[in-house]
């Protein structure tokens, strides 16, 4: 049977314009209500609420409540898996089914696997899934390196750089900065079981109505609002919009390390997060000490973009750039559930 991926049209992925304009929204501000979000973009609330329902049921996007691990006292690392090509897939959808991953990519040809884990506590002792991988038949080496430092990410999406919205726009939907809440050097935010049972329905689901969380949490409705309010001021909880792979990404999907002088390291960081073709950048360990993820439209554009502006970083030392061919899980530890999976076919 033809499935989508083996369509060259995408048909049905389109996002139009009002699509996006509700997407960069939600990006803004995942919890705002219709009403808000219709205000700013000048629709009724029930046509944001329809045409939300109908991106959701279609698995073109979901809203994610997602949790930052240096808020939690935890860590993220990049996992590279070299496989034989036959083993990319399996290993990828292995990896992609476990709660403790996110952002599952085949590169280099099919002859890698790479997925972010996280690892719960501090110390830098390499997760469990690496030294478990190793032993994996048809895997031929595995490397993990920490992340240290965002540059680009989490909240902010790579809509957030070319969405349609207006300044005034982002502005009168994104919400205020909290008086007091996460300041630099802030001890681990402790959660107790109650959090993180709300923390996972969010998980899974971001914009989940009060009244569900407060039934399955078994709080008041009032206490939900506070402890998302509250959790979100502490610097624990953001939210970002989870696309199907293919709704919004550029025809090259780039997965670039750059080897960095530490002394420009957070120099460099920061100029990288301002390109337009960076979805991600953060600083990490290793002899690559500079990760971005870049979406370009062309051949000819990367080579611009490697040659002109990534040329320009300061203290750029080497560059290594992988193909990424296709993704297997997004953002959240829950990939989209096999119904929404299925609708887009």
């Amino acid at each position: 049977m033809k499935t989508y991926l083996d369509s060259p049209d995408r048909v049905g992925l389109h996002l139009t314009d009002e699509d996006l304009a509700l997407a960069h929204a939600l990006q803004l501000n995942g919890r705002a209500s219709f009403t808000e979000i219709a205000a700013v973009l000048g629709v009724s609330d029930q046509t944001a609420a329809r045409r939300f329902a109908r991106l959701r049921t279609t698995g073109k996007l979901r809203v994610l409540g997602l949790t930052d691990p240096f808020r939690l006292g935890d860590l993220s690392w990049f996992v590279r898996v070299r496989c034989t090509p036959d083993a990319s897939a399996s290993i990828g959808s292995a990896l992609a089914r476990r709660t403790d991953t996110t952002w599952v990519n085949l590169t280099s040809g099919g002859t890698e696997t790479m997925a972010a884990i996280r690892a719960r506590g501090p110390g830098l002792e390499e997760p469990f899934l690496v030294q478990k991988l190793p032993r994996t038949p048809r895997v031929v080496d595995v490397s993990a390196h920490c992340v240290l430092h965002v540059f680009f990410g989490q909240d902010l999406g790579f809509i957030n750089k070319s969405g349609p919205l207006t300044d005034a726009q982002v502005a009168a939907l994104t919400p205020r900065p909290p008086d007091g809440g996460r300041t630099a050097g802030s001890e681990p935010v402790v959660l107790d079981d109650r959090d993180r049972l709300l923390l996972d329905l969010l998980a899974r689901d971001g914009r989940a109505p009060v009244g569900e969380l407060a039934a399955v949490t078994e709080l008041s409705e009032s206490t939900v609002r506070r402890r998302i309010n509250d959790l979100r001021a502490e610097g624990v909880l953001y939210f970002d919009v989870d696309y199907h792979p293919d709704v919004l990404h550029r025809k090259l999907r780039i997965a670039l390390w750059l080897e960095i002088d530490p002394a420009r390291l957070a120099e460099a960081g920061a100029a990288l997060a301002a390109h337009p073709e960076v979805s991600f950048a953060a600083a990490v360990t290793g002899a690559t000490n500079l990760y971005a993820s870049i979406q370009v439209e062309s051949a000819q554009l990367l080579y611009r973009y490697l040659t002109q502006t990534v040329s320009g970083l300061p203290g750029l030392r080497h560059t290594v750039t992988t193909p990424i061919h296709r993704t297997l899980k997004g953002p959240g530890p829950y990939p989209l559930p096999p119904e929404l999976q299925l609708s887009v076919l």
